[in-house]
């Protein structure tokens, strides 16, 4: 099989058990691969993976979200449209964010960089719709920001009570909020 076919189970994996937790063990359970045949097609080990797992999601945030920003229709549109985005990723709300975990743990030196310009790129994109909506660039910045603080303060919430009622909320409010005029700030 080629190594592609682990990257979704690495995924869940490390968000699961962040970096620290996805033990060598639980990766050969998961993915019913000896330790040799993990070395075999991670030969860094466990920090091969999760760059392998930061580029899949990096490409999945290029595939989709930056797309349904960047994309046709009215600023409004675009806003729903990644919303819609995030809560396939999150599966509604049940799954955690994988760079806010490895953020937290051991691995926070080894990612910090990547993960801010994940960051850095999707909330420049929110900002690049709310500027040609019309909003001055420093409230466009803090909005696409304050878009970030609810999706994920959201998800954590829902993950917390066990019901994704508060994503889903922010999810759907969201995108009228980004947009509304500077002056009904």
């Amino acid at each position: 099989m080629p190594r592609e076919t682990y990257i979704p189970c690495l995924m869940d994996l490390f968000q699961q058990h962040g970096y620290d937790g996805a033990t060598l063990a639980r990766i050969s359970a998961a993915t019913g691969l000896g330790k040799a045949s993990l070395y075999h097609y991670f030969p860094g080990g466990k920090e091969e993976m999760a760059v392998a797992v930061f580029e899949y999601l990096e490409g999945w945030m290029s595939d989709h979200i930056l797309p349904a920003l960047r994309g046709e229709g009215d600023g409004l549109t675009r806003l729903q449209r990644m919303c819609t985005q995030f809560n396939t990723l999150y599966e509604g709300g049940h799954r955690p964010c994988l760079l806010a975990i490895v953020l937290m743990g051991s691995a926070r030196g080894l990612f910090h960089d990547r993960i801010r310009q994940v960051f850095q790129t999707w909330l420049a994109a929110i900002a690049e719709v709310l500027v040609e909506m019309g909003l001055p660039a420093d409230l466009a910045q803090q909005r696409s920001e304050d878009a970030a603080i609810s999706i994920q303060g959201s998800l954590v919430l829902a993950l917390a009570l066990d019901d994704p009622s508060p994503f889903q909320r922010v999810l759907q409010e969201l995108p009228a909020e980004l947009c509304r005029p500077a002056d009904a700030s």
